[in-house]
C-alpha cells in the first residue's frame, strides 16, 4: 500500500511540476520590451488605437491581454500586459473575432505578422509588402496549444 501512494504521489509531483514548468519558462525567457518614450512616441504616430480586453470570449484567466495597441505601417507596437505563455505570434485578420474557432475559420486569410516575445509591452515590426489598412484587427494567438489568447479591432 505504500509503495502505491508513494508512486502517485511522485507520479503527481512529477505532473504538477511539468506543468508549472510550461507555466515559468516563458516568463523566465521573455525578452524585454521596449522602454515607455518608444512605445508613446510610436503610439502618437499610429494610425491606428485599439485596445485588449480581458472580457473577450474565449479569454480566461489563462487566456488574456489587457492595454493599448498601436498599428502604424511599419510596427504594431502594445502597451500592457499579456498573460504569459510559450510561442505567442501576432496576427492581423480581416474582421473581428474573439474565439479560437472564429479566428481557425480566417486564419487563412490572415497575416502573420511577427512572434510575441514579451508579455509586458511589445513592438513588432510590420514586415513589408504587408499593408496594416487591408486588415482591421490585430489578433494574439498561441501557436504551439492552438489557443486564443487577445483580439483587438483596430479599424471598423
Amino acid at each position: 500500500m505504500k509503495a502505491l501512494i508513494n508512486l502517485i504521489t511522485h507520479l503527481a509531483t512529477g505532473v504538477a511540476g511539468f506543468v508549472l514548468g510550461i507555466y515559468m519558462l516563458p516568463l523566465l525567457t521573455q525578452e524585454e520590451g521596449p522602454s515607455d518614450e518608444k512605445l508613446q512616441a510610436h503610439a502618437s504616430q499610429a494610425v491606428y488605437q485599439a485596445e485588449f480586453h480581458r472580457d473577450l470570449e474565449d479569454s480566461d484567466w489563462l487566456h488574456w491581454g489587457e492595454g493599448k495597441v498601436s498599428v502604424s505601417d511599419e510596427f504594431v507596437s502594445f502597451d500592457g500586459e499579456l498573460a504569459p505563455g510559450p510561442d505567442y505570434r501576432l496576427y492581423l485578420v480581416p474582421e473581428f473575432v474573439e474565439t479560437e474557432a472564429g479566428f481557425n475559420a480566417i486564419k487563412g486569410m490572415s497575416k502573420h505578422i511577427g512572434d510575441v516575445d514579451s508579455f509586458e509591452d511589445f513592438m513588432v515590426a510590420v514586415p513589408e509588402g504587408v499593408d496594416v489598412h487591408q486588415y482591421s484587427t490585430v489578433v494574439v494567438w498561441c501557436e504551439s496549444f492552438g489557443q486564443f489568447i487577445t483580439a483587438a479591432q483596430y479599424k471598423f
